[in-house]
């Protein structure tokens, strides 16, 4: 087995092993093997990082957006050109299947394509004023250093995600990726400081969330946090920016409903079914997270999405399976308690229900589908991991009252034939992201928000760029 690779932190132009000396192990989820380490980092880091970004920043706002959007689009095209070894980083880190694997560092360069391409979309407006001889000029404008926050199940896709639009917008970046992966971060810097990026533009620090994540979102150096992860997370961070007001944008957790209606396509609503739970093992914030099923169709939904969740294959995620291991001990056992409760709430397991055999090593566990009662606590809690709970309704406004019957609001399903139940569900639905008999995917020009626990702000998109710039009125006078 190689020895584990030792990376190290980027702080303003330089590779650096951190403040402490200490370092971070980071584990593959598929056979518990030791794949890297980095840096422990500290408060001072954290600090060291802002103090590069708040001194760099200026100068890059004061490049021609064209050059900024230039530079990020190269980014992009290389490290669409290094996919394998992006890819292979992911897989060891994060454990997801290697096919999988490629698919987010296309989506990386996507991000970063889409969002260098809107450098020549920055637009002010010209408005007239009350007065004589006079205009209103509405300015956007970046905000400063932007520090970033991502979450582990999709850790290069998140950095791109974040740094594209943060970056052509004109704002200096601190990326802190997950500590469970910290990888991909790290090596989207590596690709970045060999494409000449100025020094203290873009700068990732490891460490500990609670440590040198807090460090981050309280410095008064920071002038926007972007920030990926869950609704706990998401409340810490919005109470420790309230001193100073602090601008945030939260995507935080799902419990995405997925309906299916006696009109709709059955077996089109499996197969979707099957994608939107079980690919990265259930650890997707837009997953379908709780199934209600019309009663008439309900046997043989159930039937046919048994049938295809028990031939999904589990194995090495570098010989692309259907699906791979949750990415850490912790991961595994939260889902094993999960499953557990429910069932002793009187949830039954259809199948799955606990650790595939021949897996020694890893933090593995079977595709599972639960028959549940509607009030059960597993149609309420989010669940992060390959278990589909299954429930009946009597009709469409009991579907509909049943989804928004939660604190999240980031997606749902709806497979539906019925053109005035889809104008129903656009109305009624609370939430922000909604799939049409198709499975979970958002397509970059989209706008990625959550409504309710599940975020502030959003991702992607037009919308998306201009949150990462904020305006200013010039009311100018030529009299």
């Amino acid at each position: 087995m190689p020895e584990p690779e030792d990376y190290q932190m980027y702080i303003d132009g330089a590779f650096t092993r951190g403040c402490s000396g200490a370092r971070i192990e980071v584990v593959n989820p598929a056979d518990e093997s030791v794949v890297a380490t980095v840096p422990e980092g500290t408060v001072e880091d954290a600090h060291r990082a802002l103090e590069a970004a708040k001194a760099a920043q200026p100068g890059w706002a004061a490049m021609p957006a064209i050059e900024r959007g230039t530079l990020v689009r190269k980014l992009a095209d290389a490290v669409l050109a290094e996919t394998d070894r992006l890819a292979e980083i992911v897989v060891k880190e994060q454990g997801k299947p290697l096919d999988q694997a490629r698919g987010e560092i296309a989506a990386t360069a996507m991000f970063l394509e889409y969002a260098g391409q809107q450098a020549r979309r920055i637009q002010g407006e010209l408005l007239p004023s009350d007065h004589p001889n006079e205009d209103v000029w509405i300015r956007r404008s970046p905000y400063g250093v932007v520090a970033a926050l991502t979450a582990w199940n999709y850790p290069s896709a998140l950095a791109g995600r974040k740094l594209g639009p943060a970056l052509t917008a004109g704002n200096a970046v601190v990326l802190k990726g997950h500590d469970i992966t910290p990888l991909s971060g790290l090596e989207i810097a590596r690709i970045a400081h060999g494409l000449g990026f100025p020094a203290g533009i873009i700068n990732v620090i490891t460490g500990d969330g609670r440590n040198v994540g807090e460090a981050l979102v309280k410095s008064p150096l920071t002038d926007m946090l972007s920030m990926t992860g869950s609704v706990r997370a998401g409340k810490e961070i919005y109470a420790a920016g309230a001193e100073d007001l602090k601008v945030l944008r939260l995507e935080l957790g799902g419990k995405a409903p997925f309906i299916v209606m006696e009109d709709g396509d059955i077996d089109r609503a499996v197969d979707a079914a099957i994608i939107s739970r079980f690919t990265n093992c259930g650890q997707i914030c837009t997953c379908a997270e709780r199934i209600y099923l019309h009663a008439s169709i309900a046997q043989e939904f159930t039937e046919k999405f048994v049938a295809a969740a028990e031939a999904l294959t589990m194995g090495d995620p570098m010989d692309s399976p259907n699906m791979g291991p949750k990415v850490s001990k912790p991961e595994l056992e939260k889902v094993a308690e999960i499953v557990e409760t429910a069932r002793q709430a009187g949830a039954e397991v259809l199948t799955g229900g606990g650790r595939p055999d021949g897996f020694d090593k890893g933090y593995w566990y079977q595709p599972t589908v639960m028959a549940t009662p509607k009030d059960a606590e597993l149609m309420k809690r989010e669940i992060f991991g390959p278990v589909a709970p299954i429930t009946e309704v009597g009709d469409f406004e009991e579907a509909l009252a049943e989804a928004n019957s939660t604190e999240y609001g980031l997606s749902a399903y709806l497979f539906t034939n019925d053109m005035k139940r889809v104008m129903k569900a656009a109305e009624t639905l609370e939430f922000g992201e909604v799939y049409l008999n198709r499975h979970c995917g958002e397509l970059v020009q989209g706008f990625h928000t959550g409504w309710k626990h599940s975020g502030l702000g959003g991702e992607d998109g037009q919308h998306g760029f201009e949150g990462y710039m904020r305006k200013k009125t010039m009311y100018v006078n030529w009299a």
